[in-house]
């Protein structure tokens, strides 16, 4: 890559030390980030959904086809939405609703 561009998309092309965040010829988000990049480095939505710095030769640039960009952007702001909004499980919120009728059926038995 040359320094005057920046891609929106890259492939993961070697993940050594990083098996856990980047996985093998997978597809990743990029912000930009001119200083990382300055020192070689892409800052990259891993697979947790936060942002992190990598080592850019880890990556190779790609344009992606017009028809996936839209889908693309919509499910990384989607995963970062889960991984800084963490969801309580469906079966806790069955618990915690079947708990809540019960103390209110008791409290009207009561009164």
């Amino acid at each position: 890559m040359t320094s005057h561009e920046y891609p929106s998309a890259v492939v993961c092309v070697d993940n050594e030390g990083n098996e856990v965040s980047l996985q093998l010829w997978k597809i990743y988000k990029t912000l930009r980030d001119s200083d990382a990049h300055s020192e070689g480095f892409l800052r990259v939505v891993d697979e947790s959904g936060e942002d992190y710095l990598f080592p850019e030769e880890n990556f190779v640039p790609i344009e992606l086809p017009t028809e996936v960009k839209k889908p693309f952007e919509r499910a990384i702001r989607e995963q970062r939405r889960a991984a800084t909004n963490p969801r309580t499980s469906g079966s806790i919120k069955r618990a915690a609703v079947g708990v809540d009728r019960k103390r209110k059926r008791s409290v009207h038995r009561g009164a």
